[in-house]
């Protein structure tokens, strides 16, 4: 909890009793009580957050495989269309070594 163990919390109760005068208890009741709400409500908001942002996402990813598919359609009929460069074979001029000598 919080990186702290059972014994230091306890350790920290123990303390915190010791320390705060008990006319005080009421008061860090309810300090606490809204402090553990607000943590709550916060842990609520991001919760609902992170679901609307996965349903958004689940949403936009048939968009993006229409929206891939198209362009990849789209640029197999260009290329379909654009007739390829034929390479010319370029054919080096030989010596004649024969010829030479």
């Amino acid at each position: 909890m919080f990186g702290i163990s059972w014994s230091e919390f306890f350790v920290i109760v123990i303390v915190a009793v010791l320390i705060i005068p008990s006319r005080l208890w009421p008061d860090v009741a309810r300090f606490l009580a809204k402090t553990v709400n607000f943590v709550r409500q916060i842990i609520w908001k991001i919760t609902d957050a992170s679901e609307n942002i996965k349903q958004q996402i689940e949403l936009e990813k048939p968009i993006d495989d229409l929206v891939r598919s198209t362009t990849n359609d789209m640029i197999d009929s260009f290329s379909s269309v654009i007739p390829k460069k034929n390479k010319k074979k370029t054919v080096k001029k030989t010596v004649k070594k024969k010829a030479s000598k």
